[in-house]
């Protein structure tokens, strides 16, 4: 049994073919970032319009490497929540389409819960119950996950999300886009000590975040403090990699704190991470510190699976194997992407 899994919340147009043991026939993604970088963010009309040009050609180009056509399928899943309206209406356009004249299943997919689940698809086995850490461009969120189904939030972040922290400090910076990987390339060469960047939260046991503040310190260290008569010193190739460095320590550091007290909290001994930011690697280096202190697993989502896709949707079939169908008149549930 095939299934032909659908992706289009934010700015990656994605499909994948999967077999029900997990095995992953095909995964294709068409990227927008060209697109958007002049911007400094997604544009959600942009996204929109570009998931309409790509979604039949990545869906034939998925059955393609799969060596599979239309009529080998026996389920379509397609991620419904979170993400932006537009984009999202084109994939549940398209797999309702193809579910309705195909005459099989329709599965609807949680894209955060997805995330997670990419670390079941590298450990080739069941990797719930667990804490799960999605941590993106648009979401910063902790979970109770239970089962794969089965996930209850603990926290998330009260304002900017991690990723998107992070594109606004490359952004200030003047490194480009997308942040993530902008600013750990400059923060190899400098001092994550150079700048105390504050960390929202740090103590408190309150399983939130905070990026905001993070923020604005960043600018106000690049750009100086308005009204102020002090002038801070030029933005050289040195001073840069210093503040891209402490500002990255900083938002690993309160990750990598909530995450402990996530698994104190609730008495679980695995970490599972998933989404763009995910593929840091200062902070995948910190996350296994600490889980080894505290005697703990850690599984992070391979790096081709961190960032949007859709073999992650893979979830689906657990959502087949729990009778979990969605009707014909499923619509998409928008959730808290936060764009330019």
């Amino acid at each position: 049994m095939l299934m032909l899994a659908l992706e289009s919340t934010c700015d990656e147009t994605a499909a994948a073919v999967i077999a029900r043991d997990r095995r992953i026939l095909s995964n294709v993604v068409s990227t927008q970032e060209t697109l958007h970088a002049r911007f400094g963010g997604v544009v959600p009309e942009i996204a929109s319009r570009a998931h309409v040009e790509r979604i039949l050609p990545v869906i034939d180009e998925a059955l393609r490497q799969a060596n599979a056509t239309l009529d080998d399928l026996a389920v379509i899943a397609v991620a419904t929540e979170p993400g932006l309206v537009g984009s999202l209406l084109v994939g549940l356009t398209a797999a309702k389409s193809l579910a309705w004249s195909l005459g099989i299943p329709l599965i609807a997919v949680n894209h955060l819960e997805a995330h997670i689940y990419a670390c079941q698809l590298a450990a080739k086995e069941n990797v719930f119950p667990c804490i799960g850490l999605v941590i993106s461009g648009g979401h910063t969120n902790l979970y109770d996950c239970a089962h794969a189904c089965e996930f209850a939030l603990l926290g998330t972040t009260i304002d900017d999300a991690a990723g998107e922290a992070f594109d606004k400090a490359a952004q200030i910076l003047g490194l480009g886009y997308p942040g993530g990987p902008q600013i750990e390339q400059a923060a190899r060469t400098g001092n994550a000590t150079a700048v105390k960047f504050p960390r929202t939260f740090l103590h408190e046991d309150r399983l939130e975040f905070s990026f905001s503040g993070l923020k604005t310190s960043i600018l106000y260290e690049a750009n100086g403090i308005p009204g102020s008569r002090t002038q801070p010193p030029p933005l050289t190739p040195e001073r840069i990699a210093d503040l891209a460095a402490s500002f990255q320590a900083a938002v690993v550091d309160v990750v990598v704190s909530k995450c402990r007290q996530a698994m104190e909290q609730t008495g679980r001994r695995r970490l599972c991470v998933g989404g763009g930011v995910a593929a840091n690697r200062s902070l995948r280096d910190e996350l296994a510190k600490m889980t080894t202190a505290i005697d703990a697993e850690l599984l992070i989502a391979p790096w081709s699976y961190c960032t949007d896709n859709a073999a992650m949707s893979a979830l689906g079939w657990e959502h087949f194997e729990r009778g979990n169908f969605a009707e014909l008149d499923l619509d998409v549930t928008p959730g808290l992407v936060r764009m330019r």
